[in-house]
């Protein structure tokens, strides 16, 4: 066994949507595995045959560039000519069967675990979902606005956008409702 453990967390957040699958990129597997995104590569290249396009296909120019901008920790893909792999969860489990190295084994149990969890979370939310619209068609308008809450406390939200740049405050001169006396009021109306 190696000393690398892996936390499930860590797995979920670099499995993606892609096409509708829930995949793992080849350098992320290849970390976690303990060889190089080549190595990886080569592997897969040598055993083809058990790599099917529903474990494994490379990702299309314009899903790279999607996968780099919604990705904080692929952006060096972004300067990569090639594109990259995307592996299923049975072709995360095939891939460390191929390398055949203790890391790779011991981490496919861990890999599996974070694509199960995943798949536990969105049927719960799923189960969640109809329980609720079953509810709302035996109840009536009074507990509409409880319904509509609950449902937007389920959709996950967006972070909020930092703003980019710099707001200039207003210039001193008259003003809807009088004269501005001084920039920390002309702020305070931005406000």
């Amino acid at each position: 066994m190696t000393d690398v453990i892996m936390p499930d967390e860590k797995i979920q957040k670099t499995i993606c949507l892609i096409r509708g699958h829930k995949v793992i990129l080849d350098r992320d597997l290849a970390t976690m595995y303990g060889v190089t995104t080549k190595r990886l590569n080569e592997q897969v290249k040598r055993n083809r045959e058990r790599f099917p396009e529903d474990f494994m296909f490379q990702l299309t120019e314009e899903e790279k560039t999607e996968v780099v901008a919604n990705c904080d920790h692929l952006a060096r893909l972004k300067f990569s000519p090639v594109l990259p792999n995307a592996f299923t969860e049975h072709g995360a489990i095939m891939a460390a069967s191929a390398l055949n190295t203790p890391q790779a084994v011991e981490m496919s149990v861990f890999v599996v675990r974070a694509f199960v969890r995943l798949r536990q979370m969105l049927a719960s939310n799923t189960e969640l979902a109809r329980k609720l619209a079953d509810l709302e068609k035996r109840y009536d308008a009074q507990f509409k606005v409880v319904f509509n809450a609950i449902r937007q406390l389920m959709t996950p939200q967006a972070p909020p956008r930092k703003q980019i740049g710099f707001r200039a405050p207003l210039a001193m001169g008259p003003v809807a409702g009088g004269l501005v006396q001084t920039k920390k009021e002309a702020n305070k109306r931005l406000t």
